[in-house]
């Protein structure tokens, strides 16, 4: 059985959360505590040099990091349901879309970052809020503006890899009170992708080690 490490509030955990249960495999997750530290522990640093979450490893025993790089492999050895469409063209709207998420908004706004802001800069907790919402809007402006009107998800009627990512980021929009009033869309494809049991099982609160 594969086995996830992941933190339950961790977007990109969430990311391979629902891809792995979209995509029908069994695995067991290990949780990782990043708020005590859990990941600089060096037999979680052995695994996972970022010393981050996601971690997953295959039954025989290779370690996967990164959750793009975790994506891909499951694309590419549980290709049913497909996550990426075979059209290149379409394939790289839906890259470019997870893309605003993976590296325009989660880099400025992980857990590694916000701690050294609040430890070395003097963030106090409003600044902090206020430096999410900032980055997170913005990255949700450009992702709608790239959406066609009329999928039931970003582009297609089916999700693909540029969901999983908006709706693990919408979860952090909602916590860090974003005004998501002018994303009508993203909040269409939220709705319909929290409707299905890949996704709600997914969800933090869902999760074992959710506080």
């Amino acid at each position: 059985m594969l086995t996830l490490y992941s933190y339950w509030r961790s977007s990109t955990s969430y990311r391979v959360r629902v891809a792995l249960n979209l995509k029908g495999l069994s695995y067991r997750t290990v949780p990782v505590d990043l708020v005590a530290g859990a990941q600089r522990a060096p037999n979680y640093v052995t695994k996972n040099p970022s010393k981050a979450v996601p971690t997953l490893v295959l039954e025989d025993g290779t370690v996967l990091t990164q959750s793009l790089a975790i994506l891909d492999y499951l694309e590419h050895t549980a290709p049913d349901p497909a996550l990426l469409p075979s059209d290149p063209l379409q394939r790289a709207k839906v890259l470019a879309a997870a893309q605003i998420i993976t590296s325009d908004i989660h880099p400025v706004n992980n857990f590694k970052v916000m701690s050294r802001l609040k430890s070395h800069h003097g963030f106090t907790g409003d600044a902090a809020a206020a430096w999410m919402r900032h980055w997170i809007s913005e990255g949700l402006e450009a992702y709608q503006a790239l959406l066609p009107d009329a999928p039931t998800y970003s582009f297609a009627n089916t999700p693909q890899l540029c969901d999983l990512c908006l709706v693990a980021q919408l979860y952090n929009a909602h916590r860090w009170g974003v005004d998501l009033t002018p994303f009508a869309r993203l909040r269409d494809v939220e709705k319909q992708a929290l409707k299905l049991p890949a996704f709600d099982a997914a969800r933090p609160e869902n999760q074992q080690d959710a506080a």
